[in-house]
């Protein structure tokens, strides 16, 4: 039996997320503890993903840091495995051909949003 989906988020105002900046990070709770979700821009696209990296499930930013200097990919912190930031999908590194998990986000009226499904879910209120 499927869960059925929680109400949606606003995660934060859309000039927020800057193409390739810094990212928006939420607490949630993904059904195996605690962790975050991270929200960024990339190419003028809003991408969501777990905060989790497919290798070894550390947390990838570094203080809110998830893009590589080039701000072209998304870099684990931790061990630099690199993920393409539109599909999540690893393409360098331990991980190789792993894949964040992708979160349902939408952009609209100034503001993104995140509709929460499956077993990740808000720990808290977000940051409005």
């Amino acid at each position: 039996m499927q869960e059925p989906s929680a109400p949606e988020i606003r995660v934060c105002a859309a000039t927020d997320l800057l193409n390739g900046g810094l990212g928006v990070k939420v607490p949630v709770s993904d059904g195996a503890g605690r962790t975050s979700a991270f929200f960024v821009r990339y190419q003028d696209r809003v991408h969501g993903y777990l905060n989790r990296c497919a290798h070894v499930g550390v947390e990838l930013d570094w203080e809110g840091s998830f893009f590589t200097r080039a701000g072209d990919l998304l870099m684990c912190a931790r061990h630099g495995a690199t993920y393409q930031p539109d599909t999540g999908l690893c393409v360098g590194g331990p991980c190789k051909n792993g894949r964040l998990t992708a979160l349902s986000v939408e952009e609209r009226e100034g503001a993104v949003y995140w509709r929460p499904s499956g077993r990740i879910r808000p720990l808290e209120d977000t940051p409005a």
